[in-house]
């Protein structure tokens, strides 16, 4: 599973076979969120809150940056790393 950010001591990663709609994973220690890149809302599991806005904040900003790396995971390529 590609990591393309690292926010916070949080990876950002989009795993292969991905499904609609287009999101990313936050992995913590033992935490797993999934997020959705469009409206930056947690689809599923969890994040300790001040990591999950830390998060969700920075999604925000770099929307085509994820939009970019979901396209690359749908096409079967590896996704670019996102810089700040």
């Amino acid at each position: 599973m590609p990591v393309v950010a690292m926010v916070d001591g949080v990876k950002i990663e989009f795993y292969p076979d991905e499904h609609p709609p287009p999101h990313f994973h936050a992995r913590y220690a033992e935490h797993v969120a999934q997020i959705e890149i469009r409206t930056a809302k947690v689809l599923r599991g969890s994040l300790p809150p001040a990591k999950l806005g830390r998060v969700l904040s920075w999604a925000s900003s770099h929307y085509m940056g994820l939009m970019e790396a979901w396209t690359a995971v749908e096409e079967l390529c590896k996704p670019e790393k996102i810089d700040d």
